[in-house]
């Protein structure tokens, strides 16, 4: 796999830090989660491919044992605000003094500058400040956040992934570390980069919800079917509009012309209402093969079974029958190879990872005893 050999040390967090620590183990990284001890579940989702050491970081000798972690390691992965990581000694300029091949992520809200830099927040406020949210929703009504997909996904996790990957890549040239400052609100805008590069060419000069490519053109827009379900549409070229309509059933000479925007609403209506007349399953009868842009929109249950995703494999199932997407992009010769076990319990690698880093079994059971780790193996195996 791509990322064979790299150690990564994931420091436990919400959302985008776990998110960017998957990316990294589906492609061959070895990623280390670090826990906190005294926590019976772990919150992380995204745990797929990862081990779990669990120490504890209010004792100095907890703080000692990750410093020694991270001096073997080629990535640390931390989620926490300004500050936190330098209070413990693990900041940026303590350990690339002493590790100086070592890429530090720090991936937070509003990055490691700025009036905002240690304050709180969630996915709805770096996507509002960012300026994206001001753009989001249906005509007449107040912004709306598509769930935290945005600033804490691909502004966050993803961003920072490959922030790392070109650490790593450029690392081979001058044998030096750097320090990633991974801000969602800045990775949100520059995924958004679109709305900022096209405004001049006219998708959106006018309120939202009332654009092409916001809920505003009928011909980009959702449908219900007969059976409540719905379609997709999104025939903007006018050779795909044609298609769209004679799907549909409709007469070209009956309706107003494509891009009248004064008329997109009556247009819509009409849409709708044919829509309603079939099911999901005879409206995908009708436009599959063809290039009208209607696709049905699947429920997380229903993906594996649509055609197309059975026959490129895009989704995967695994030791317990979970359904989850298959890692992206495919990549020819050293393609991801996602970890089909279970998530890790919450220190249940303590033991044999510390060993792999050099400590001995009696050093081991000395930590254990004075509650510095946590080791659940028996735990595990049950």
């Amino acid at each position: 796999m791509a990322l064979a050999g790299i150690r990564v040390i994931e420091l436990a967090g919400l959302a985008p830090a776990p998110f960017c620590g998957m990316l990294l183990a589906d492609f061959g990284a070895k990623v280390i989660r670090v826990d906190r001890t005294k926590v019976s579940m772990a919150v992380d989702t995204q745990a797929r491919g990862k081990q779990s050491v669990a120490l504890n970081l209010k004792k100095p000798q907890g703080v000692v044992i990750l410093k020694r972690l991270c001096l073997q390691s080629d990535v640390i992965i931390e989620p926490f605000r300004k500050g936190v990581m330098e209070k413990l000694g693990l900041g940026p300029e303590d350990l690339l003094k002493e590790n100086p091949r070592l890429i530090y992520a720090r991936l937070t809200g509003y990055g490691q500058s700025g009036s905002y830099a240690k304050s709180a927040g969630h996915d709805i406020n770096y996507l509002a400040i960012s300026g994206l949210l001001s753009m989001l929703g249906r005509s007449q009504e107040k912004p709306y956040a598509p769930l935290n997909l945005v600033a804490d996904f691909a502004g966050g996790g993803l961003m920072c992934a490959f922030g790392i990957v070109l650490a790593l890549l450029e690392r081979t040239r001058s044998g030096k570390g750097q320090v990633i400052d991974a801000s969602m609100v800045e990775g949100a805008a520059y995924v958004g980069s679109f709305m900022w590069k096209s405004q001049n060419i006219g998708l959106w000069n006018r309120a939202r919800g009332e654009n092409m490519l916001d809920g505003g053109a009928p011909f980009y827009e959702t449908y219900r079917t007969l059976d409540g379900q719905h379609m997709a549409v999104g025939a903007i070229e006018p050779q795909f509009y044609q298609q769209l309509i004679q799907g549909l059933g409709l007469d070209p000479d009956d309706l107003p012309d494509q891009m009248s925007v004064s008329d997109w609403p009556e247009l819509k209506k009409i849409f709708t209402e044919v829509f309603a007349t079939k099911t999901l399953a005879e409206w995908s009868q009708i436009f599959d093969g063809t290039d009208a842009c209607v696709t049905p929109v699947l429920s997380l249950d229903t993906v594996l079974t649509h055609p197309h995703n059975q026959e490129r494999g895009s989704f995967l199932r695994d030791d317990r029958g979970e359904l989850s997407p298959r890692p992206a992009p495919v990549l020819s010769r050293t393609p991801a190879g996602p970890s089909l076990s279970r998530d890790p319990l919450i220190g249940e690698h303590t033991r044999s990872v510390l060993m792999e880093y050099g400590f001995k079994s009696a050093d081991i059971e000395q930590l254990l005893s004075d509650g510095i780790v946590e080791c659940n193996e028996a735990k595990a195996r049950l």
